[in-house]
């Protein structure tokens, strides 16, 4: 069974000598208070709009952050630094010589230190973007796995290195944080220590059960080494005392708001609230200084740098591991322990007497230790253990864009991800080595057991495959290192979390993934947040949401998705496809494919169908410069399937991915009543959406496409229709300013045959019809 430790007081061997890093403690608390002081009181603000800052949230961190940094970090570590400790990090890599001093003052300011950490924003080193609650806590663990993946697969050696995530308490509400932690994958990665900061405050209030010792057994029993750090070195001692025990159960067993209280009381006032009914403590107490009872009442192991020394030297690499690291929120500040205290400022007069009690000098706020004092060393040394080797970056290999296959028969745009993927492994085996599919237990019914079956699925170690001699089993689940699948459970946010990880190797160790989450596109919405936050750290990555829309009928509301198309018109630093066709979705899959792993690469989001499509609609052009040029509208976003037959078409009817059947059979049923339609084929909202801006003067989308597509001599009503939300195409009618009916989704989905659900929702072949008589009179 996991063992839960109680740190013991160790004294210190080998180590920083400790004035200096009791001096650089204090520094690293002066000059976080100090950025978020002059953002807020110093800097001219005209807007007048709060400014912010968390100058109590850092105080709890800055005694763990400097013995990591200045004692324990390795080059190959990686942190995760919780959002509010942003300035901590930044007082850290300043002393490190990490950061340049004119951004001290530019915290939260344009173009200056972000509010939270940043990797693609932020002037000096960051490991993980962090700012959305369980994102950055949860990074770590698949940063480990995608750091594993690279060894792997790849000639690289990242070296190894713990990945350590700072994590406050009040983040652990966040239901992602359990999620991940409780993976089957995750009990086998040593090198994944979480840290967290027990301060026992939320944003409004003191946390009045905080049940710690519920958060230790959850962790041991996800397999987790558990390191308590609770008193530091002055209560130990006391705790030997005559009166100590009673003490120290005295202090355990009082409720978290009455100890909080007891942070803002002075001397006198301890004596008679601390001993509650118990003699031995007021004998105890009353025999202490005022000096060394106040500070005794604060004296939390995650602020002693001897116990949380002492914790680091437990860790055990076999397993992961958490520290429950005791802290007050604000500590060493005058707002500490106090119950609003979250964003509170120090008063100009707070500010300066915090100067005056750690030697600073509050009219010069940034001043560097001198480089011969014991603790200019201890920087220079720490800077010189923790310097990082540049990575020579690997260009990504080349992605093939048409195999040359034209698909017949009847099939779906789902089966098509499968094939491509297999293909992929033929005609460039190099780039195939670097794909990793992830997804939530849905392998089988999303079309991926092709592909599963020829690379493998990863695992921390080898595992025996007890059905490789079934002769009934077809999906071979083979487990090993070099597996190109990851099987992540039910759980959407984890995998997005990991592709994000897989997505972001380029940047951490020149070498490019190509990482490929694939989940029911209904669940895109339930995992968008993550992922979107993922791409903006940095993370390139494709997300293939499949089955989709009203199409999966049968399944019912519960499973139908209807705002998804827009989210990919909307979602920054991603390009989404929704083809209609088996080779579209070879084409936007390599194109996809092409932009990952590079500084000037995106992410992609395909959405799939189910729904069984005649390939011979397509009417690809057998002409190679023709087929060419096909595949290059794909890319823009729309090509005219079927061209109306007079100069200018009496209707133009702009159908989307499954619904192309129903565009076009539409078509024939307005051509039997003397209506000529033009049929257009939309690939992608979004990309035609940045054509339109481009032409506009904003952006520089293919503006292109919209001369080829919606000429302005063709323009003719129009009628748009997807099997999703029919804003995603309305847009299309300010292109000439033409008369509209936009069809689509708007109301919750109902279970039935596909008929029935398309009649509901008016986007069968009868409403399309219907609509484009009405618009032609």
């Amino acid at each position: 069974m996991t063992s839960i430790l109680h740190t013991p007081v160790v004294p210190v061997t080998d180590q920083a000598e400790p004035d200096a890093l009791q001096q650089v403690q204090d520094r690293v608390l002066w000059l976080s208070t100090a950025m978020v002081h002059h953002a807020n009181r110093v800097r001219p603000n005209p807007s007048g709009l709060k400014v912010g800052g968390h100058q109590a949230s850092c105080a709890s961190m800055v005694s763990i952050m400097t013995s990591l940094w200045f004692e324990q970090l390795r080059p190959g570590d990686r942190v995760s630094v919780k959002p509010h400790a942003s300035p901590v990090l930044h007082a850290v890599n300043y002393l490190l010589g990490e950061l340049d001093e004119s951004y001290l003052p530019r915290l939260r300011e344009f173009g200056g230190l972000q509010s939270y950490p940043s990797r693609a924003k932020d002037p000096d080193p960051v490991d993980y973007s962090t700012g959305s609650v369980g994102i950055g806590a949860t990074a770590p663990i698949w940063g480990a796995i995608a750091r594993r993946f690279v060894d792997a697969q790849t000639d690289a050696r990242t070296g190894g290195g713990r990945q350590y995530s700072l994590v406050g308490d009040a983040e652990l509400d966040e239901g992602a944080v359990w999620e991940a932690m409780l993976d089957a994958s995750v009990a086998e990665l040593g090198e994944v220590v979480w840290i967290v900061d027990l301060n026992r405050q939320s944003l409004d209030r003191v946390v009045p059960h905080i049940a710690a010792g519920r958060l230790e057994q959850m962790f041991a029993a996800a397999g987790w080494q558990v390191i308590t750090v609770k008193f530091g070195r002055l209560l130990e001692e006391l705790f030997t005392r005559p009166g100590g025990a009673e003490l120290k159960r005295r202090i355990i067993d009082m409720p978290n708001p009455e100890y909080q209280r007891l942070l803002r009381c002075g001397a006198d006032e301890l004596r008679a609230r601390l001993p509650g009914t118990d003699p031995k403590v007021a004998a105890l107490v009353a025999d202490l200084d005022d000096d060394t009872l106040t500070k005794a009442i604060r004296n939390l192991g995650g602020h002693d740098l001897d116990a949380l020394r002492a914790a680091f030297a437990q860790i055990d690499d076999t397993r992961p591991t958490v520290v429950i690291a005791y802290t007050i929120k604000g500590y060493g500040l005058p707002t500490q322990g106090h119950p609003q205290n979250h964003s509170s400022l120090l008063t100009v007069e707070q500010y300066e007497q915090l100067a005056a009690g750690l030697g600073m000098d509050a009219g010069r706020p940034w001043v560097r230790f001198a480089a011969d004092s014991a603790a200019g060393r201890l920087c220079r040394d720490a800077a010189d253990r923790l310097r990082r080797d540049t990575p020579a970056a690997v260009t990504p290999p080349a992605i093939p864009t048409d195999i040359g296959r034209t698909p017949s028969g009847t099939s779906t745009t789902q089966a098509a991800l499968g094939r491509a993927l297999l293909d992929l492994t033929r005609e460039a085996p190099e780039a195939a080595r670097r794909v990793v599919t992830v997804s939530p237990d849905v392998s089988s019914s999303t079309n991926l057991a092709g592909w599963l079956n020829k690379v493998g699925v990863w695992s921390p170690t080898e595992r025996h495959n007890w059905f490789a001699d079934d002769s009934e089993t077809t999906m071979h689940w083979r487990e090993r290192p070099t597996g190109q699948h990851m099987e992540l459970g039910i759980a959407e946010v984890n995998l997005v979390g990991l592709i994000g990880e897989l997505g972001a190797t380029w940047s951490r160790w020149g070498q490019p993934l190509f990482p490929i989450g694939v989940l029911y596109d209904p669940f895109v919405e339930r995992a968008l947040e993550p992922w979107s936050y993922g791409i903006y750290a940095g993370g390139q990555s494709i997300l293939v949401g499949t089955p989709s829309g009203v199409s999966l009928a049968a399944e019912g509301g519960a499973h139908q998705s209807i705002k998804t198309p827009s989210i990919g018109l909307e979602q920054p630093g991603c390009v989404s496809f929704e083809p209609a066709f088996a080779i579209e979705v070879e084409w936007t899959l390599f194109d996809a494919i092409s932009r990952l792993g590079r500084p000037d690469g995106s992410s992609s989001y395909l959405r799939l169908s189910t729904r069984p499509v005649n390939q011979a609609l397509a009417a690809v052009p057998t002409d190679p410069a023709a087929r060419e040029r096909r595949r290059r509208q794909v890319l823009a976003g729309a090509y005219t399937l079927r061209a109306a037959t007079g100069a200018t078409p009496a209707v133009t009817l702009v159908g989307m991915g499954a619904m192309v059947t129903e565009t076009l059979a539409a078509a024939d049923r307005l051509a039997g009543l003397g209506v000529d339609a033009e049929v257009i084929c939309v690939t992608s909202p979004g990309r035609l959406f940045e054509a339109v801006q481009a032409r506009r003067g904003q952006g520089d989308g293919p503006s292109w496409i919209l001369d080829q597509v919606f000429p302005e001599h063709r323009a003719a009503p129009m009628v748009t229709v997807l099997d999703g939300h029919p804003h995603t195409l309305a847009f299309l009618a300010t292109v000439n300013r033409v008369r509209t009916l936009s069809l689509g989704v708007s109301r919750f989905g109902q279970a039935g045959g596909l008929e029935d659900v398309y009649r509901y929702h008016g986007i069968d072949t009868d409403s399309v019809v219907r609509a484009a008589l009405d618009l032609t009179g």
